[in-house]
C-alpha cells in the first residue's frame, strides 16, 4: 500500500531516472479525482495509444474525448521519448480489472507473468484500477506492426522505473492493460516480460544509470614493436608501438594511452619480461591523466621474478570519466636493468555519453 507521488515528487524521480519530461499546462490539477478514489497506489499500467500520425496525441490523453474524459493517464511517451505528464491523480486508463491480478501485483508474486486475467471494465468481479494504478499511455497504433523506436521504449522503462523506484516497488509492479482487462490486448509490439526485465535491470543501477542494453563494444589491440629496457627506479609508460586493432581511435600511433574518458573497458596486459632475478620485482598500475598531466593511480601489481623469463597477465578493468585518459606504467626495483620483451594489450571498450 503506498500514498501517490505528489507533482513535484514525480517530476523529482523522473528527471533523477533521466527521462525528458515535459509539463502540459494544467497537469498537476487534471484528474477524475471527483469520480472516484486515488490511492493507495500499487503499480504502472502501460498502455499503447491507438493512434497515427497526425493526431495530437497529447493533447488527446490529456482532454480524452467525446466517450471518455481526461485525463486518459498519468502521462503520454511519444515517439521522440519526451515524457508528456498529463494528469496528477486519478485518470481514466486502467478501467476495471482483475482482483487476482491486483493481489499478484500488490505481493510481487507471480512469476514471469501475472495470473490470467478474467475481468474487465464493468464485469461483476472487477475492481477499480483507476484507483490502484498509474498510467502510461504510449505513442503507438497498437497493429503489433507499428514500431516502438529505441528512445521511446528506453523512456517507457525509466519512466516506469522511476514510479517504483520512489515506492521501493520492483518490477513486478509493472503489468500491461492485458494483463490487467480481459477486454484489452495493449501494448502490442513487445513482451511485458521483457519490458519487466528492463525495469528490474534499470533499478538495479542508480537513478539515471541505465541506458538500455550495453552497445558492442570496440576492440583494442596493441603491443611493442621491439625488445626495449626497463631502468631501475622510476615509474615508465609502456609505448604501445604496435597497433594492431584500435577500433575506438583513442591510440596514438606510438603512444602509452590505450583507452579515453567517459568509458569502461575490460581485458589484460600480457608480459613477458627477460633478465629480472629470482625475487626481485617489477611493479605495474593503470594510471590516470588529464592531457600529459598525471591525475591519479590504480592498484599495484607485482611482477616476481623467476630468474628466467618472466611472465605475467595483469587485469585491467576501470571506468574513466570524460577527459581522462589511462595509460599502464611499470617500475623495476630490481637492481638491474631488465628488457620487457613483450607487451600485448588486449581490451574491450564500451564508450559513453
Amino acid at each position: 500500500m503506498a500514498t501517490p507521488l505528489t507533482a513535484a515528487r514525480l517530476v523529482a524521480a523522473l528527471k533523477a531516472e533521466g527521462c525528458a519530461v515535459h509539463e502540459v499546462a494544467g497537469w498537476r490539477t487534471n484528474n477524475r479525482n471527483h469520480k472516484g478514489p486515488w490511492g493507495p497506489v500499487h503499480g504502472v499500467v502501460i498502455h499503447h495509444t491507438v493512434t497515427g500520425p497526425g493526431t495530437n496525441v497529447v493533447g488527446l490523453i490529456f482532454n480524452g474525448h467525446s466517450a471518455l474524459p481526461g485525463p486518459l493517464a498519468t502521462g503520454c511517451i511519444t515517439k521522440d521519448g519526451v515524457v508528456h505528464l498529463t494528469g496528477n491523480g486519478r485518470a481514466n486508463h486502467a478501467g476495471g480489472g482483475d482482483g487476482d491480478v491486483l493481489n499478484a501485483v500488490i505481493g510481487e508474486s507471480y512469476g514471469t507473468y501475472p495470473p490470467p486475467t478474467h475481468e474487465h471494465d464493468g464485469s461483476a468481479g472487477a475492481v477499480d484500477g483507476n484507483a490502484r494504478f498509474y498510467g502510461w499511455e504510449c505513442e503507438n497504433k497498437g497493429d503489433g506492426k507499428d514500431p516502438w523506436p529505441p528512445a521511446q521504449y528506453l523512456a517507457m522503462v525509466k519512466a516506469t522505473a522511476a514510479i517504483c523506484r520512489a515506492h521501493g516497488w520492483g518490477p513486478k509492479s509493472a503489468i500491461g492493460h492485458l494483463e490487467w482487462s480481459d477486454w484489452k490486448v495493449d501494448p502490442r509490439g513487445f513482451d511485458m516480460a521483457g519490458f519487466r526485465r528492463d525495469v528490474a535491470d534499470a533499478l538495479a543501477h542508480p537513478a539515471g544509470r541505465w541506458e538500455g542494453e550495453d552497445p558492442m563494444p570496440q576492440y583494442v589491440n596493441l603491443g611493442v614493436t621491439a625488445r626495449y629496457q626497463l631502468a631501475p627506479g622510476a615509474w615508465d609508460s609502456v609505448e604501445f608501438t604496435a597497433e594492431w586493432t584500435d577500433e575506438t581511435g583513442d591510440h596514438a600511433t606510438g603512444g602509452s594511452v590505450f583507452a579515453r574518458g567517459p568509458a569502461r573497458f575490460s581485458g589484460t596486459l600480457g608480459l613477458h619480461i627477460d633478465g629480472l632475478p629470482a625475487g626481485a620485482v617489477v611493479q605495474a598500475r593503470m594510471s590516470e591523466y588529464q592531457g600529459d598531466q598525471h591525475r591519479a593511480d590504480h592498484p599495484i601489481h607485482e611482477i616476481v621474478g623467476t630468474g628466467g623469463g618472466t611472465f605475467a597477465v595483469l587485469p585491467l578493468t576501470k571506468r574513466i570519466a570524460s577527459g581522462r585518459s589511462m595509460r599502464v606504467r611499470l617500475l623495476n626495483q630490481a637492481a638491474v636493468p631488465v628488457t620487457v620483451a613483450s607487451a600485448v594489450l588486449t581490451v574491450l571498450v564500451w564508450k559513453e555519453t
